[in-house]
């Protein structure tokens, strides 16, 4: 909406004495960037907090009868709200608004007009307005609904996903995604919970892990702090140390998820005929292949260790029974 709310808050506040006119300028930060505490500006006067919040009392009741004249304002308002779905981000909500320029004179208009209710910020909420309390309550209770099922399911949801399972206006249920701090979008546009590194990494292990969900093949450790913008010797380090990653080639590492196992190649050799049993020199190179970027002839040379392997009487190896 187009309005000058600079000119209205200016003429809202015309008529007071001179003191209550500063301390409401100050208190909601007209002309300024942040808002003063009553503390703060307590100090200045030489009085109480309490005493600042009373003064700003007496001049909210007086400006209070001015507002009939902007009813068109809060009207636009209404409609705002009524196109979010009855509630908003306050961030988002006062930048709509407000632009740049009077984002501290939409809140004062909407905190005096007594019609509005207000979110403060905490733990799991960002601070938002709403047309009035039950809806603010309908949206706590929906996000931590919503949180518990993607627990649950442990992958992240669409919002057509979301919309099947609470069928509520589209309009409110993304105002009330928004204002969650424990739920984040990505770039996917996919639903997920801030605790999921893939969703909010929160360092160089949870970074190189999001970059091998998004690129879905294995990368040499150079290659990794390259485009997650750390230090080789680092990144090298934490992916040694995290079972998430497995070495599958010289520097190069994949996802243990991916079906990788760990372990040297002799390792994954074992592994392979303990759960296939005997095979042939090709079939394990085959299979060796699918877990490791290897030459043929080191896996040959690991199958040549009688200490771990043994050829049967048709070519074909298996672990070699150790004697008790």
């Amino acid at each position: 909406m187009k309005a000058n709310f600079g000119k209205i808050c200016s003429e809202l506040i015309s008529g007071l004495e001179k003191k209550k006119k500063e301390i409401i300028s100050r208190r909601f930060g007209f002309g300024q960037k942040e808002r003063e505490t009553l503390e703060s500006i307590g100090k200045s006067f030489g009085i109480t907090r309490e005493r600042v919040r009373q003064i700003e009392e007496s001049a909210l009741k007086e400006i209070e009868p001015k507002l009939k004249k902007y009813q068109s304002v809060y009207l636009a308002f209404l409609d705002y709200f009524k196109k979010a779905g009855g509630l908003k981000k306050e961030e988002i909500l006062l930048a709509d608004l407000g632009g740049e320029k009077w984002q501290n004179e939409v809140y004062f208009l909407l905190d005096i007009k007594g019609q509005f209710v207000r979110l403060g910020e905490d733990k799991d909420f960002y601070s938002a307005w709403a047309t009035d309390q039950e809806l603010l309550k309908k949206a706590r209770e929906t996000v931590f609904s919503l949180i518990k099922k993607l627990d649950q399911a442990g992958k992240p949801f669409s919002f057509k996903e979301i919309s099947a399972l609470f069928k509520s206006n589209p309009a409110f249920l993304n105002s009330s995604l928004e204002i969650s701090k424990q739920i984040l979008k990505n770039e996917e546009d996919l639903y997920g919970l801030k605790k999921w590194p893939e969703f909010f990494p929160k360092g160089v292990k949870d970074k190189a892990y999001l970059l091998f969900k998004k690129l879905q093949k294995p990368l040499h450790f150079s290659e990794i702090a390259k485009l997650i913008e750390g230090k080789v010797e680092t990144v090298h380090n934490e992916l040694i140390k995290d079972p998430r990653f497995v070495l599958v080639g010289r520097g190069t590492y994949a996802l243990a998820e991916w079906g990788y196992y760990p372990g040297e190649v002799k390792e994954v050799i074992l592994k392979i005929l303990k759960e296939e049993g005997p095979l042939t020199k090709e079939e394990i190179l085959e299979r060796v292949k699918k877990q490791r970027i290897v030459k043929p002839q080191t896996v040959f040379l690991n199958l040549s260790n009688r200490n771990y392997f043994e050829r049967d009487e048709e070519g074909k190896y298996r672990p070699k029974v150790r004697e008790i």
